[in-house]
Formats: structure tokens, sequence, C-alpha cells
């Protein structure tokens, strides 16, 4: 069958329920499809009592091809939990002769009129944000009336306070049935009201899926297992498979429980668990990283040995994007296609420099559906008030005042800052600026979302949207402290879910990863300095190990530092009070103004002096000797190792 030992026990397995541990990259989707193509032709499930739920379109197409590819054509039904929803509530309304409500496709259609003229402190807030706080108390089945207590309960910092929020929710639902609508989440309250109340109706259900299979469970939420739970036969031994990676639990922020998975033998007593660790999507150095990222990683390599994933630093976040852009280049000019890279980011405001930079490389990019910076709701409520302002500089000071009031955390005023530089570049390029303009300029300079998945274009999305996908090389990049961990993530558990997402990110790569932050971010119009991600220590452990070189302890320092100061050879040193070298220090200062002239940035930017005073002293000859002096981490000897180590053996005594 082509599968491995724990593959073939998980297709195999007449264990029920089933709950399947499937890694990044381990063949989940493969063993699904084969565990339900096994059940068939075994004839231990029928198949017009088959269904299999999945949690995006995409997906249940994928599900449904790769059955056709195994000669399972007919009768298996995959879909979503709301498009099943929907389709079970429209049958009972077509029994009991109801007339269907219509289906609200965006909340934010109701919600932005509740919005304005509200209060004056709802002027600025966003209907998507406050539409994500009725997501997230809809998954979780709380109404409007328990909103407040619930979200206080929950740390929730929705940006209007929780009464309030609670009450522009209670007129939603409202208005909602005033306008005889529904919207997706409604689908699923209804059906499980309807399953609970309704004895014929769940009886129907139970009959119709007996035979049940459900991928990513770390994702669901709280409603969908309570559906989950309302299909099932209630004999206590449901004809149940499961299929997660509680190493991919990256959304509950937005109501998913992994719980649901992790704790999935404590509900259903007597289930079997399965678990697959094997990878057959990245090389073992890929792997090694993100074991080391998790700090437990278990995933095990299958594929041939690639190269070392490479970390390197920018002045800046403008010469991060240009760097990545000039890689992708010579990637690109090596054989690579464009479609088989892409550069994945913490947030949607970070893509807005590398689709500038793109942009003027002549990189071809596209931006995945919905994270398209001018598709932002924010930015393209901004760019309306700038229509009506009554000058480009007016609106530009106000959108700056605006900003200012926003937590220094939140993923809108990334966005907002992002437009105000571009605005602000604007402006220096054009000396009558007007709204016009601007908005044929920002099209021209970083519109490059282009249609289809076919194009032959780099990938520009976020970790969170990245998931799922794979592409052969892969820039991780902005890895920075406040944005990887997200600067809002404060708690034991967000951290924790924090990790999980660079580990998703990382588990994207199939045979070259990058790994890159820059020592400065434009912020609105402020250079702010930057510290890399604690996070990139683990990953600078995996990179020394796999290179032979001493891994970092967990203060950070480097382990036998002190032996490997000790044991430099005699002679090294300009004399025994362990003074520099005074030829190699005035060579190395010569060599700083360059590159610090050539980077734009002050010298003591590029090194300290006394970090170059340890340099000339001990005249280190090898990378793991750099590696050894104060001053000088795994990012910087990354970056200027090859030409420090040049200047010593160049100017160095003999």
């Amino acid at each position: 069958m082509d599968l491995n030992a724990a593959q073939q026990r998980a297709v195999e397995s007449e264990s029920q329920p089933l709950c399947i541990l499937a890694g990044a990259g381990s063949g989940k989707t493969r063993v699904l499809t084969r565990r339900i193509a096994h059940r068939l032709a075994t004839g231990t499930a029928t198949p017009g009592h088959v269904v299999a739920v999945t949690f995006t379109r995409k997906a249940g197409d994928e599900l449904r091809t790769r059955l056709r590819s195994l000669g399972v054509r007919d009768g298996v039904a995959a879909g979503t939990f709301h498009s099943l929803a929907y389709a079970q509530l429209r049958q009972r309304w077509a029994d009991v002769g109801e007339r269907p409500p219509a289906l609200l496709d965006r909340k934010v259609r109701i919600i932005g009129p509740l919005l304005r003229g509200r209060s004056r402190q709802s002027a600025g807030v966003q209907p998507a944000d406050i539409a994500g706080e009725i997501e997230w108390a809809k998954a979780r089945m709380i109404n409007p009336e328990r909103y407040a207590a619930a979200a206080q309960q929950a740390a929730r910092t929705p940006p209007l306070p929780l009464a309030e929020v609670g009450a522009i929710y209670r007129r939603y639902e409202d208005e909602k049935k005033r306008k005889g609508l529904v919207d997706f989440d409604d689908l699923l309250w209804r059906c499980v009201k309807a399953i609970e109340d309704d004895t014929a109706f769940a009886a129907a259900q139970r009959w119709r899926f007996r035979h049940l299979f459900v991928d990513e469970f770390q994702d669901v939420n709280p409603v969908q297992f309570r559906l989950l739970s309302g299909w099932m036969s209630d004999d206590g031994r449901p004809d149940l498979c499961v299929v997660g990676d509680p190493n991919q639990a990256i959304y509950s922020w937005n109501g998913a429980d992994p719980s649901y998975l992790t704790e999935f033998t404590r509900r259903f007593p007597g289930a079997d668990v399965v678990e697959l660790t094997a990878n057959y999507r990245s090389t073992p150095q890929i792997l090694a990283v993100a074991n080391a990222v998790l700090e437990r990683g278990r995933l095990e390599p299958t594929l041939d040995a690639g190269p070392v994933p490479i970390v390197r630093s920018f002045d800046s976040d403008q010469e991060e994007a240009r760097g990545v852009a000039r890689a992708l280049r010579r990637a690109h000019g090596a054989g690579t296609r464009w479609r088989e890279m892409a550069v994945l980011t913490r947030t949607n405001a970070q893509g807005v420099l590398f689709e500038e930079a793109f942009g003027a490389a002549g990189v071809p990019f596209r931006v995945r559906s919905g994270g398209a910076f001018l598709q932002q709701a924010e930015v393209k409520d901004a760019l309306g008030t700038l229509r009506k302002a009554s000058s480009f500089a007016a609106w530009s000071r106000d959108l700056e005042a605006d900003v200012a009031d926003l937590t220094d955390t939140d993923e809108r005023r990334l966005h907002l800052e992002a437009l105000l530089r571009l605005a602000a570049e604007f402006a220096a390029l054009d000396p009558a600026p007007t709204a016009a303009a601007f908005n044929a300029w920002l099209v021209a300079t970083i519109s490059g979302e282009t249609p289809g998945e076919a194009t032959d274009s780099v990938e520009i999305t976020t970790f969170h949207r990245a998931k799922g996908l794979e592409w052969p090389i892969v820039f991780v990049a902005g890895l920075e402290r406040g944005l990887v961990p997200i600067g809002r993530a404060e708690s034991p558990d967000a951290q924790a879910e924090e990790r999980r997402l660079l580990y998703v990110a990382v588990t994207r790569a199939q045979r070259e990863l990058h790994c890159t932050w820059a020592a400065r971010r434009t912020f609105g119009t402020k250079a702010v300095p930057r510290q890399p991600s604690a996070w990139l220590d683990l990953i600078e452990d995996a990179r020394a190990r796999l290179e032979g070189r001493p891994a970092l302890t967990r203060t950070g320092q480097r382990s036998g530092l002190a032996s490997a100061r000790t044991k430099l050879p005699k002679g090294r040193g300009n004399s025994s009070k362990g003074e520099p070298d005074p030829p190699v220090l005035a060579a190395l200062k010569v060599w700083r103004t360059s590159a610090a002239k050539a980077a734009n940035v002050p010298a003591y930017v590029i090194f300290h002096d006394t970090t170059l005073a340890a340099v000339a002293e001990a005249r280190p000859r090898t990378e793991a000797e750099l590696l050894s002096l104060p001053g000088l981490g795994p990012v910087k000897a990354a970056r200027y190792g090859e030409d420090l180590l040049a200047v010593v053996a160049e100017h160095g005594a003999a």
C-alpha cells in the first residue's frame, strides 16, 4: 500500500473511536483517504453513510480527488462543518415547509452601521474587530448577555469596553432577526439546537452519518464539537476517526480548543491512538530546526540531506526586504521557479515592504487571498477618509494622531503605520499630493496580487495562512521580539501558541529555509531598534549542532567559552597582558567604517570597540574561535565572520 508501519496501522485499525496524531508532513491526507477506502473495501463502512469533515473547501476538494484516485467515486460526503450544517438545515426547512433565511456573508455589513455615531470612543473602531469578538463568542456558544463576563474571564481585550461590545452584539443579533438573516456561525448553532430539540431530526442525521472522519481536529471549537457529538451514535462507541497535530494548534485565539485532540482518550475511554512521526516533506536539516523550535519536536526525517538553514540579520526592515528579493532572484537564476518560493511573515503589515521590494526588483509575487495590504479593512477605510479630507497633509496628520491612540501591539496599527510611511514616501515624490494620485501610486507600487494558483510568482503570506501549504524554498522573515512572539502574547498559553506558530512556518520548507530579522524597523515615520526573537537561539542551537559548532546554553552564552579562550595557541595574542594587536585593531576599524558607510548606519551598530579589541587580541582563525569571543553572537558572526577572519589573516603578525 506504499505506507510505513505506523501509517498502515492507522489505516487498518479496527478501533472505534480512533485518534491519529499526524505530525507536519507525515502524510495525514494519504492516511485519512486510505482509511476511508479501506473501510469501504472491507465492508466495515457503507459509502452513503460516510462523511469526512474538513476545515476548508480546498481541503474537501483534495480529499475527494484522492478518494477518486483510490476508486471511491460516489457516496462519500465531504465538506466543512458549516456546509454540512447548512445542507442539513435546508433539508429540514424544506421538510417542514419553512422559508429559509438569507445567508449573511459578511458581519461587517451590519456591524458597520451599528458603530457609526454610537460614541466618540467607537469612532476609530473597525467593524472587523467587533466581528472577531462575536465570532469568538459564538464559537463557544456565548450569547450577548453572557459575553462581557465570559470575555473578562478569558482576558479578551477588544477595542471597546466589554459591556459595549456585548451591547453591539445584542443589536447585531436583533438586526439580523429583523432582516431575516443568519450568519455562518448561526448555521452551527441552529443545527445543534435542531438535533438536541428534535429527536426525529437527530435520528435522521445519525442514520445518515454513521461513519465520521474529521481532519485538523486540533482546530475544532466548542460549538463544532457539540455539533459533531450530535451527529454521533449515542451507544457510547461512535464510529469516529479524527486526525490532527497538537503542535499545529494555532487558532485558540479564534475559538479553537486543542484539548479535544490532546484529551481524546479522556473523552472517549478505550479509544486507540496512532502517532505518525515520519516526515516526507522536509530535509533532515530543516526538521532539526523545527524540532528545536518546540524543544520537544519528534519529527523523523526520511529525505536526503540538504543545506543547513540560514539565519541572517539586516540593518533595517527595508534592507531585509531588498535582501530577500536578491536571494529570490539568485535562486530563480539557478533554476528554481518563482512559485516554488515563499516569504512568510507574522503579520499582514510586514508584507507591504516585500511587495515594494519585489516590485522594484522585478520579482513576480502574489499575496494569498485575504492578505493583500490594500485589501485590509483599516487601510481601505483610511483611504476612504482621504477622499473627503481637506488636504493630503491634513489627512496624514489626522491619521498619525489616530495611530498614536492605538496599542503598539495591535496589527491594525502596523497596517496604518505602513500606510503612513507610504504616504510620507509619496509626499516626498509629489510636491502636490492628491488622493487620486496617491491611490494610483499605491496600486502601481505595491499591488502585486496575481489571481490564480498556477501563476509563476513568489507567495507572500502570513504564518497562519501558510498552514497546510509547502514550498521548496521558504523565507521566514521578521523574527524579532514583539513580532515572534507577537507583543500581545503575554500568558504562558499564548506564548506556547506563538511557538507552535513559528513551528508551522518553519515546517512549510521542503529544501531550503532562510530566517531573517531586522535591527531597525520603521513604524510610521520613526525607525525603532529591534532585538532578535528569543527563539532564534533555539534555531542557532540546531544550526550549531548541524555544523559541529558549540551550542548556546540556556542563558544564551556559548557553552565552554572559558575553555575555548584558554585553549587558543600561544603567541596568538599580542602580549602576555592580553592587549589587542595594534595593526589588526587598526585594520578592523577601517573595515568597520567601510561596512557602516555601505549600510548607512553608525559604526557601533556593526561592532562596538570592545568587540573589535577582543578580536584583535585573540586573532581567531576559525569560525568556532570567532564565536567564542564576547560580543560576537551567531547572527553577527554569520553576517560578518568571513570579513573579520580575512582582516585578521591579512594583518595579523606571523
